[in-house]
């Protein structure tokens, strides 16, 4: 039994919800693909408590953008960057600063875990944005109408099954391809050996898909469970107000799930 989580975002109101929720139901393992900081108030607590209770840790691009450059990212993105970069840096402990960034540079783009799932034999791939590129490759629901061709593509680097996160749209990928949201899954998918599928977990601490509830999976057996939380939006968005550096449009965003 393990939780994943993804797209943080700086969110602290967002992180400790959903991992009070994670302990509470007795799961003891967490991984998390990545983007734990950007946008919002908090990286520096994200980051520690990301380091304190997830097991392994992919990349995302706001995360890169922060240990060296942002690429091709918008101006609210993009201050938003260089301001966690000097969070990071104005650390007066240097131990704990030293221990961030090494964190940080020392992530992975992806990495897979063979493992039983019930009486499912799975080969799991984690990333943060597609199996094809990890970090920013984004993969959306349309892409199954308008570009079969990338979908096909895609499938052609999973081997079995591949979390990601990255678009903070919640739902399974098939191979056909089709898409399908937690909703019209019932919040559960069952893994099934021989079929592919792309997972994305959703966003912890900035859901894209109208609903403003943390986001995040935890898988039992053979089953994947979405999870949504409702958690304090309006504090985390405050932080965000409160900081010149960061868009208000980020803090704005969070009450919609846009």
């Amino acid at each position: 039994m393990f939780a994943i989580i993804s797209d943080i975002h700086s969110n602290l109101e967002a992180l400790t919800t959903v991992l009070a929720d994670i302990e509470q139901r007795g799961i003891k393992t967490i991984y998390c693909l990545g983007d734990v900081v950007g946008y919002a108030a908090n990286p520096k607590e994200c980051l520690d408590l990301v380091i304190e209770k997830t097991q392994n840790c992919v990349m995302g691009n706001h995360d890169y953008a922060a240990m060296y450059e942002p690429t091709n990212f918008n101006i609210g993105a993009e201050s938003a960057t260089y301001w966690t970069r000097r969070a990071l840096e104005d650390e007066p402990d240097r131990k704990t600063s030293d221990k961030r960034w090494k964190y940080l540079g020392g992530q992975k783009m992806r990495w897979t875990l063979e493992t039983k799932m019930g009486d499912v034999k799975a080969y799991l791939d984690f990333v943060h944005a597609s199996p094809r590129r990890p970090i920013n490759e984004y993969v959306f629901p349309d892409d199954v109408y308008t570009t079969t061709g990338k979908m096909n593509g895609l499938f052609e680097r999973v081997k079995h099954i591949c979390f990601v996160g990255h678009t903070h749209l919640p739902g399974v990928f098939l191979e056909d391809p089709d898409f399908y949201t937690p909703d019209e899954l019932g919040g559960l998918y069952p893994i099934v050996e021989g079929e592919k599928a792309i997972i994305n977990v959703g966003s912890v601490g900035q859901p894209r898909d109208r609903d403003n509830r943390a986001s995040y999976v935890f898988v039992e057996g053979n089953a994947i469970n979405f999870v949504r939380l409702p958690y304090d939006f309006k504090a985390a968005a405050a932080k965000i107000y409160a900081i010149p550096e960061l868009d208000n449009f980020e803090g704005d965003r969070l009450a919609d799930g846009r």
